[in-house]
């Protein structure tokens, strides 16, 4: 009995994935029959999928060709002034809401991120889990949609701050701090850690785009 074609939803998910940890980077042109092939799904999800990922802006249009979408400086600058303001939303929503086993895992993710110091891809992807871990501990469901859009936008940036010297470290030194502030539930303390985190990794992102 041949193998079923993975569900119609999966297509999208699965491709966004690809894009998400960089096997699919600004620029890089994305073929029907290419990703049919590589994922096990029949060209029509596909085809649909990729019809909602450029609806999205995650794909733009190169001739007949779709490509994944980059973000130029100002639409860079636009959209950590939205992920800022959201995180540390997030953030203040936590140190109100999240239970003790979500402080917890957050505190122990911190101390486990230390062994990927010298791994930023790897590192990278741990930032992504921290901060997805926050915005559930927020309790709502309305925010963490909105926040899932941020963050594949996020995708879109062929770097990650992380991999600056250094920046590693002060990452998860960024993070003690902002789960120390959620767990003594102190709000406003949780909501500008959180902000100046991500102001700190838009200082670095743009240092190496004047760098490249």
């Amino acid at each position: 009995m041949a193998p079923s074609k993975q569900p119609h939803r999966d297509a999208y998910s699965l491709i966004l994935e690809a894009i998400d940890v960089g096997v699919y980077k600004p620029g890089d042109r994305l073929v029907e029959s290419d990703l049919a092939e590589r994922f096990g799904v029949s060209r029509t999800p596909i085809r649909e999928a990729l019809q909602r990922l450029e609806t999205q802006s995650l794909l733009a249009r190169d001739g007949r060709s779709l490509i994944v979408s980059s973000l130029d400086h100002n639409q860079m600058a636009e959209l950590y002034v939205v992920r800022t303001e959201l995180e540390g939303l997030a953030a203040r929503l936590a140190a109100r809401h999240a239970t003790a086993e979500e402080v917890r895992v957050l505190k122990d993710m911190v101390e486990e991120d230390h062994a990927l110091v010298n791994d930023p891809s790897a590192l990278a992807r741990a930032n992504r889990r921290f901060h997805k871990q926050i915005h559930l501990a927020s309790h709502n469901r309305y925010l963490v949609q909105q926040l899932d859009l941020v963050h594949r936008s996020m995708a879109l940036m062929a770097t990650t701050s992380i991999a600056a010297e250094g920046r590693g470290e002060d990452t998860l030194v960024e993070h003690a701090a902002i789960v120390k502030a959620i767990e003594e539930r102190n709000e406003s303390g949780a909501y500008e850690a959180l902000k100046a985190h991500i102001s700190q990794a838009f200082v670095t992102r743009l240092k190496q785009d004047t760098d490249a």
